[in-house]
């Protein structure tokens, strides 16, 4: 993925790659690195995700270069690496959760024997036993270090080396001070006793610590595993080989090696390989997976069929259309991939907060040691409050809480249909309180049919038909194809034309025998139900066509959703007012924009907003990219242009109306998990550590014991991804507590 500009040009070319960073934690080690690469000379973006353990750099390669970037990362205490171009952001690496259930596990158990041990048996030992009984805890306690917090310490310690800090720097400072202070207690217990105070040993804290935070490190893999499911599902839809037909016999070849053109065979039961369109065959194809329709649809020969969708009941013969990455599944996996490495406008308060988290934590445990060895005269209590602040803090929970909700929603939005572009993207279409919805192609069904012809005296029906038809051939517009449609009932077969252009928002021209033809949009006439457009040769009027486009099904559920949902709703649409309204009224809209060209849709968009409004742009067409580009959301139907669906924040797969409420409830649940998971992250701290440092003692006594404190910060993280979890189970219905924000008007 990366665009260059050709030498001798003078402009700065630019590259976008894609990391994979090992060693990241928490919010601060993202913060770290995205730091890292942004001083990089010549990166001009850089944004790393904690959850898929992801980069992505837009850079200039003639000012820098690839080892830089890794360097800078190296540099900063981590690991990068470029990503292939077919492997996904997030690994499903269920190696790396066996390894932390093992560990935690090993010192969640090590420190509940060693607790057991010091409260049952400590009190009832003396002399040469006690130490003995403390050099045996002291073993279990380094195994336990050795083989559960190795990386922990490891990772802080490279953090240090680089002037740098994270969680794992608070967990070793923690662990490390406990367990020198019970070394000291148990070879020199003479220090604390001469300076008045009690020489106990943590032992048991230092293991159950480095327990929950690796317990919270296993559950937190579990659960990213699980929010980027969505991701590994789609990637497994691609089948591993595809039958062609080379030199007219039958071949199995493995479906990378696919090329557009060839002739794919598909059975009964098996997936299809990659796009094409249909030469021979009917079947019924469920598409579920990619477009969110729940029910099988009926394919037969020239229909187009998608990769990974599959085959039910017929044999197909199909010809490849687009392969690798120009197929539909490959630019979801892309655009997911692309979505869950974005950040919503939300992370950025969680990013700032946490550039500044960890050294704060530190100055906190600092100076909660001092006013407490001064307060309490107790310094062994002192170093437990201390201890119990360092590990109750947690990053990990503000760094997830805005990323795991958009990783969840985008995976669930693929599942549906509805194709987040980004995190930005999510929130944006949140807060949207006005919808304007094109009429071809997203309320109708984009197939108009002639419904009247009106030739100018002295040309026939036939005639009108004829030159109209030549005109439109090239065109892929809905009212091209609905006269072409028209030409073919009748026979008649159009004459080639030279020199076609199309009029944005007018109509088309072309030269046909040497003089130019038109079809252009038709003066409004109040009688007429349909569309008008009139034929013109030679700049002779030739006769007017009409067509009526249909609703298109699930219409008006749609729109009545969208109503309760508390959106304005208005139509606009370049079609003549009385048709446009005459769709409208059908389909429950009372506002109508009619007569609008391409650059009149994007002032509507302009006005609105202008007004305060939020608004969202639903359209397929070339003619709606550039309001849909504008709106504060562009909602693209999966069905329309590219052009369209580049422009637009979320496309529609299915291209179904219904899809746009679908779009938006998941979009506002979405939401309210972020501002949920945020809120409880920093509540969680803003509570947490000053309970911790003992503000409320004797009342909040046991978050002063280190061990509790660490299982409270383990609690935190996994609280997060739990609550993000919960969209998978998302089901896009209005439900009788729904109460809209807005009110028609």
């Amino acid at each position: 993925m990366a665009s260059t500009t050709a030498p001798g040009t003078g402009e700065s070319s630019t590259q976008h790659t894609s990391l994979r960073v090992e060693g990241m934690t928490c919010a601060s080690c993202q913060v770290h690195v995205e730091h890292a690469l942004r001083d990089v000379p010549g990166v001009s973006q850089a944004s790393v995700n904690l959850m898929t353990h992801s980069a992505e750099v837009t850079w200039d390669p003639h000012t820098a270069t690839l080892e830089q970037l890794l360097q800078s990362v190296s540099d900063a205490g981590y690991e990068a690496m470029p990503r292939e171009d077919n492997a996904p952001t997030g690994t499903d690496n269920r190696g790396e959760e066996k390894t932390l259930r093992a560990r935690a596990l090993f010192t969640l158990i090590g420190g509940a024997i060693v607790m057991a041990v010091q409260m049952a048996v400590t009190p009832h030992v003396a002399g040469p036993s006690l130490f003995g009984l403390h050099i045996a805890l002291l073993i279990v306690t380094l195994a336990g270090m050795i083989f559960g917090g190795s990386a922990i310490y490891s990772a802080a310690w490279r953090a240090a080396r680089h002037r740098g800090t994270n969680m794992n720097t608070l967990v070793a400072l923690g662990t490390g001070a406990a367990f020198l202070s019970s070394v000291v207690a148990t070879f020199a217990p003479g220090f604390f006793l001469s300076h008045g105070m009690s020489a106990d040993v943590y032992y048991d804290a230092v293991l159950l610590i480095l327990g929950f935070l690796l317990a919270g490190r296993w559950l937190d893999a579990r659960a990213k595993r699980q929010t980027l499911n969505a991701l590994h599902e789609l990637m497994k839809l691609q089948p591993e080989t595809a039958h062609v037909l080379r030199n007219g016999e039958e071949t199995e070849i493995p479906a990378t090696q696919v090329v557009s053109g060839d002739i794919v065979i598909v059975r009964p039961g098996e997936r299809i390989p990659v796009d094409g369109q249909i030469v021979e065959g009917r079947s019924s194809v469920d598409e579920s997976i990619i477009t969110g329709e729940s029910r099988p649809v009926v394919r037969a020969e020239g229909d187009p069929v998608i990769g990974g969708s599959l085959n039910y009941d017929g044999a197909l013969r199909f010809r490849a259309t687009a392969v690798g990455e120009q197929s539909v599944l490959a630019q979801m996996l892309r655009l997911m991939e692309q979505a869950q490495s974005s950040k919503a406008p939300m992370q950025q308060i969680a990013d700032r907060v946490s550039g500044i988290f960890v050294p704060a934590v530190l100055g906190i445990a600092l100076l909660c040691f001092v006013i407490w060895a001064f307060a309490a005269q107790d310094a062994g209590k002192a170093l437990a409050i201390a201890i119990a602040v360092l590990v109750i803090a947690c990053p990990c929970a503000m760094g997830l809480a805005v990323p795991a909700a958009q990783t969840v929603a985008v995976g669930r939005g693929a599942k549906l249909g509805v194709l987040f572009k980004g995190g930005e993207s999510v929130e944006r279409l949140a807060r949207i309180d006005t919808i304007l919805l094109d009429k071809t192609g997203t309320i109708t069904e984009g197939k108009p049919t002639v419904t009247g012809l009106f030739p100018a005296p002295g040309i026939s029906e036939d005639q009108l038909l004829t030159i109209a038809a030549a005109v439109e051939q090239p065109s892929e517009h809905p009212l091209a194809r609905g006269i072409l449609n028209a030409a073919k009932d009748r026979g008649i077969q159009p004459a080639s034309v030279a020199e076609f252009q199309a009029l944005p928002g007018v109509g088309i021209r072309a030269k046909l025998n040497d003089d130019w033809a038109e079809v252009r949009t038709a003066s409004a006439d109040p009688t007429s139900q349909g569309t008008r457009v009139e034929v013109r040769k030679a700049e002779q009027l030739l006769g007017v066509i009409e067509l009526r486009d249909t609703l298109r099904p699930g219409a008006k559920e749609a729109v009545a959703r969208l109503h309760a949902l508390g959106l304005r709703l208005e139509m606009v649409t370049g079609d003549a007012q009385a048709p446009a309204e005459s769709i409208a009224k059908e389909a429950g809209i009372e506002s109508v924009v009619a007569e609008c060209r391409p650059e009149n849709k994007l002032d509507v968009v302009r006005q609105r907003q202008a007004a305060g409004r939020n608004v969202g742009m639903v359209g397929d067409g070339i003619n709606d990219a550039a309001a849909l580009a504008q709106a504060n959301a562009g909602l693209a139907m999966g069905t329309g242009t590219d052009l369209a669906r580049e422009a637009g924040d979320v496309i529609l797969l299915g291209g179904q109306p219904g899809q746009i409420a679908d779009a938006i409830l998941l979009s506002r649940a979405t939401l309210r998990v972020m501002k949920q998971n945020l809120l409880w992250a920093f509540l969680y701290n803003v509570l947490g550590i000053p309970l911790a440092a003992g503000a409320l003692y004797p009342a909040f006594h046991i978050l002063l014991n280190p061990a509790v404190a660490a299982a409270a910060m383990a609690l935190s993280s996994v609280s997060v991804l739990g609550n993000s979890l919960r969209l998978q189970k998302f089901r896009p219905q209005l439900t009788p507590q729904l109460t809209p924000r807005y009110t028609q008007t």
